[in-house]
């Protein structure tokens, strides 16, 4: 299998320069260990465990399934209940996990235990000075997410053509494209934009080990890339989401509500659902997040030929196809 060393492979002591993006209620230890058995990073998402003594839980089972490197992602975003984040901190931490990738606010009151007990994190960032902030905290790496990505884009609508090259001028630590990534075109334009490797969350979310429920799946294979909307810009927690009837009446009520319009106005359809949609499959449940790759996406293979693919694609795009391009003097 081909290997690609950059900054990012040599900084996480992985093979492939991808990583598995957390992901609520589908990032658990076994989606994670299968992406770093394949050569990636795969990543728990500390969250969805509920609790800190759950998270632990979740790193022991995963050091069952892998010896390779994995990471936990611990995501700094509005929500209904405060989490327990320093629990959390220090069950990662407790838990011998060496790579967390932080996301949403802003981690610096979490930096100087985590680079204390010697964790290598990584930010996911929506715009350059985010990336910068996050660099000048510590961050030893940076996750650029770009307009087309699941999530939260941010609120600059910015994409990747650009948000990479952009990226590639301002920072000295190494960073991942992320949004819009699924196969070997992606890595080698992420890499060619100035990125060390790509950061993929429904791509992965569309495979065997993944634990969504086959109705998430389905849906993902129906869509297109025009099939995505973003849903809670007037609260500035801009969320790109599957479209379904949930989504259609939360636009809805937010043009008719306004400059009006409050969390409450909508949380029925946001607030609790992923736990509905992910595990129980059921989708009148509300809004759950997907990327416009999904117009990429026709399989759901297992997470070791996915990434084989990406690898092997990406090395006959450089070797073949762009190497003739180039003319001899």
């Amino acid at each position: 299998m081909p290997r690609l060393k950059t900054r990012i492979t040599e900084l996480f002591d992985i093979a492939h320069p991808i990583l598995q993006g957390g992901m609520h209620h589908v990032g658990q230890a076994d989606l994670a260990a299968a992406v770093s058995n394949a050569g990636g990073l795969g990543i728990i998402t500390a969250l969805s465990q509920g609790t800190p003594k759950g998270l632990a839980a979740e790193i022991t089972r995963a050091r069952r399934l892998t010896d390779r490197p994995f990471g936990v992602n611990l995501t700094f975003l509005p929500t209904l209940g405060a989490p327990d984040y320093p629990g959390f901190v220090q069950a990662i931490i407790a838990g011998g996990v060496r790579i967390v990738e932080t996301a949403g606010r802003n981690p610096a009151a979490h930096m100087p235990a985590l680079l204390a007990a010697g964790v290598k994190v990584i930010h996911k960032c929506t715009s350059i000075r985010h990336a910068k902030k996050a660099q000048d905290i510590g961050c030893v790496a940076v996750s650029m997410d770009g307009f087309e990505c699941a999530g939260h884009p941010g609120e600059d609508d910015v994409p990747n053509f650009i948000l990479l090259p952009l990226a590639a001028r301002a920072l000295r630590v190494p960073f991942v494209a992320s949004g819009g990534m699924a196969d070997g075109r992606s890595l080698v334009a992420a890499l060619a934009l100035g990125a060390e490797g790509i950061s993929m969350g429904t791509r992965f979310l569309m495979t065997q080990q993944s634990p969504a429920h086959a109705n998430v799946k389905a849906a993902i294979l129906a869509a297109s890339e025009r099939d995505t909307a973003l849903i809670m810009r007037p609260l500035r927690n801009t969320e790109r989401v599957l479209k379904n009837a949930s989504v259609a009446r939360i636009l809805e009520t937010e043009q008719r509500l306004g400059a009006a319009l409050g969390f409450d106005d909508i949380a029925a359809e946001v607030a609790g659902v992923y736990p509905r949609v992910m595990i129980e499959g059921d989708m009148t449940a509300g809004a759950w997040s997907c990327g416009m790759v999904a117009g990429l996406i026709d399989d759901v293979p297992d997470c070791a030929t996915l990434i084989n693919q990406i690898m092997a694609d990406a090395e006959a795009i450089i070797t073949k196809r762009l190497a003739q391009i180039v003319a001899p003097q």
